[in-house]
């Protein structure tokens, strides 16, 4: 049995789903299990990582189990995870943990990542960088006036499919790859105003990057409960990518046979989400 938290999430989903495919037996948790609907086959159990007195029966049983990175109040679930007789767990981290600076976001991965080793647990670390699904904000500008708004346009980041982040972990899972931590990129480095173009060629509407005072990206994030602290991250990682495209490595292939997903294949994937007509 292997226990999937964070399964409603874009790569937890996806998790789900793969593992099935491969002929696993699946248990997710989930604070209201009534509220969402998950594939059949898989048993859903309530359950929250942050109160480990709700992960006894969750798991009973468990071998196996894909963590969900909860910044705070991990320790109880490996507790529970390791009184349980758990055999491997694999931890959806950060690549900021690999940073010189790891940040604000990196440092609480870190932290998750240095309690999961402490646990004497078996353990494998994802560590994508930036999501593909993170330009998912941009879609109510997108299916409004065609501008996407932002700072920094001409910053080079290569973002990475949660279906890919998916893979690895599932391949991690099946494999044991134990003791293992793989750092995540998309195939390749693109722009933002290179990504909205990818958008528009594929939606088949015309759509332009706006780039925007910081400030004034600073105060939208705020209003949409972004931390302050991520947010000048945010600006001052952008930055340091205009003219210094972030490095693409081949890990998706190495470990899953396949090529990574283009942003191009990302994009035509969730096109809907950006306001294309159905064909």
């Amino acid at each position: 049995m292997i226990l999937v938290t964070g399964a409603t999430g874009n790569v937890g989903a996806e998790v789900v789903g793969r593992l099935l495919d491969a002929g696993e037996r699946v248990r997710v948790i989930s604070r209201d299990p009534a509220a969402h609907s998950f594939p059949g086959g898989v048993e859903v159990l309530p359950g929250d990582l942050t109160r480990p007195e709700t992960l006894t029966k969750a798991l009973s049983g468990v071998e196996r189990a894909f963590l969900f990175p909860v910044l705070t109040g991990v320790g109880g679930f490996l507790d529970a995870a390791r009184d349980a007789g758990l055999r491997h767990v694999v931890l959806l981290s950060s690549q900021t943990v690999t940073f010189a600076t790891p940040g604000w976001v990196g440092e609480r991965h870190l932290r998750l990542e240095r309690d999961v080793e402490a646990s004497g647990l078996p353990w494998t670390f994802v560590r994508p960088g930036a999501f593909m699904t993170n330009d998912l904000a941009w879609a109510p500008q997108i299916r409004g006036d065609g501008v996407v708004r932002g700072v920094h346009g001409a910053s080079a980041l290569a973002p990475v499919d949660p279906r890919d982040i998916a893979a690895v972990a599932v391949r991690a899972l099946l494999d044991r790859r134990t003791g293992e931590a793989f750092l995540l990129t998309g195939p390749e480095a693109l722009t933002q105003v290179e990504r909205v173009r990818i958008i528009a060629e594929t939606i088949g509407r015309p759509l332009r990057f706006e780039e925007q005072p910081p400030e004034e990206f600073r105060e939208r994030m705020l209003r949409h409960g972004t931390p302050a602290p991520v947010i000048d991250e945010l600006i001052d990682g952008f930055a340091a990518r205009i003219g210094a495209p972030e490095e693409v490595v081949p890990t998706v292939e190495e470990v899953t046979g396949r090529p990574a997903f283009t942003y191009a294949q990302w994009v035509a994937h969730r096109a809907a989400a950006f306001g294309a007509t159905p064909a």
